[in-house]
């Protein structure tokens, strides 16, 4: 079926959009830590080099040995105090320890309260995104419907319409496959 130009352009950017949250919905769930260590849980700490706020990641090596630790290897070694302090002030729950070299980040086991806690959260970053989506499917439906009183057919802007539901349908399932992953790897001792 060939669809008309501008009932396309609003399609193109209805799956644009709800591709850009399943993206953040990924970094967002990433930043939700499970049982094992993952260098994306420092991810949000920015270090004060030189005056300016950088992200950890662009002044040292960010690595996990082990399945319970997390090792950061400054490049500098005066900068090993202020990533400590930044990393306290990130407010974690992390405490790191440095021998001079390395700042290491053990990680301590969940209890099941903090479990549940994590869950809970991995849900609501989940409806979120749900709600995202519905907000695309929505601006894409008024969209088409402006179309139509510009000349767009109406079995076209109906088969748009179609096309629309399909994708909110399909993201809405991509998010709970997502969500239900995280949390079994929460829930997973």
């Amino acid at each position: 079926m060939v669809m008309h130009e501008e009932a396309q352009f609003v399609l193109d950017q209805c799956k644009e959009k709800m591709d850009l949250t399943i993206e953040h919905l990924e970094k967002e769930l990433l930043h939700i830590r499970a049982g094992k260590s993952n260098p994306a849980m420092v991810d949000a700490v920015t270090v004060d080099y030189y005056g300016s706020l950088v992200p950890l990641s662009q002044v040292s090596n960010i690595s996990t040995p082990d399945p319970r630790t997390i090792a950061i290897q400054p490049w500098e070694k005066k900068m090993i105090p202020v990533i400590e302090k930044a990393i306290m002030a990130a407010n974690l729950g992390f405490n790191p320890d440095n021998n001079g070299e390395v700042i290491r980040i053990n990680i301590p086991p969940l209890t099941e309260e903090r479990r549940r806690t994590l869950v809970k959260q991995a849900s609501k970053e989940g409806e979120n995104a749900k709600i995202s989506i519905r907000t695309a499917r929505k601006e894409s439906n008024e969209s088409l419907k402006k179309l139509l009183k510009t000349g767009l057919a109406e079995d076209m802007e109906k088969d748009a319409e179609e096309i629309v539901q399909k994708f909110t349908d399909e993201f809405v399932k991509k998010i709970d496959t997502l969500v239900a992953a995280k949390e079994k790897d929460i829930m997973t001792i």
